[in-house]
């Protein structure tokens, strides 16, 4: 059971947060194409941030960050940089720091296991972290870390506290519209329908996305 030992990194997991409803609206395909795009400019950012890819998980990346400072900061610039692009789904982000085991280029054990947890709980172009994360960052400028609870997960026996990592005087809702059908993020100027429901203006990326919503709002509209 001898390996490379204990350490105490950062792990994040970031995915798209909408991928089933791409997939359905989309098909397989496109679905796939864009996942690539997605890592592939994920991928980009890793070397600026003293990143590596640890793995692809379907539309998931697992990465090891070396200092849980530029963890935070590369959660931040994914959401920035990647998902808040125009005809890309929304992305999330979630992270913890923590003991685990490295074999063989992969990474095993229970701060691994929090990490995917936390990034699943995380909300559309969110960064979410423990208070472990927290605690080991330190003090990070131009980053507010606003806190979201105590949350119980599976297999974890005390409950987690969590933070939302955003930029000092973001909005927190500024990015760009997202289509309902397809949960793709949408720029207004260069969306293919716009429709209004409940007083509520949508925009769609494609004219099967509002053909789709137009024929049942209901199964759509939050």
């Amino acid at each position: 059971m001898n390996g490379a030992g204990l350490h105490e990194p950062t792990f994040l997991f970031a995915d798209l947060a909408g991928f089933t409803a791409l997939t359905e609206a989309m098909g397989d395909e496109t679905a796939a194409d864009v996942v690539g795009d997605f890592s592939a400019a994920v991928r980009e950012l890793l070397d600026e941030h003293h990143a590596e890819e640890v793995k692809a998980i379907g539309d998931a990346l697992m990465l090891y960050a070396h200092t849980p400072a530029r963890a935070v900061e590369l959660g931040l610039r994914i959401i920035e940089d990647v998902g808040s692009r125009h005809y890309f789904p929304v992305v999330r982000v979630g992270m913890h720091t923590g003991e685990a085991v490295e074999r063989a280029g992969d990474w095993f054990g229970a701060a691994v296991n929090l990490a995917a947890r936390v990034s699943a709980a995380a909300g559309g172009s969110e960064v979410l972290l423990t208070s472990s994360t927290r605690d080991a960052a330190g003090t990070l400028a131009g980053v507010e870390l606003h806190p979201r609870g105590r949350r119980a997960f599976k297999n974890v026996a005390d409950q987690v506290e969590l933070y939302a990592a955003v930029r000092t005087g973001a909005q927190t809702d500024a990015g760009l519209p997202i289509d309902p059908v397809c949960r793709m993020a949408v720029d207004p100027n260069h969306s293919a329908g716009q429709l209004m429901h409940d007083g509520v203006d949508y925009h769609f990326c494609s004219l099967e996305c509002a053909n789709a919503f137009s024929g049942n709002p209901w199964r759509y509209a939050p």
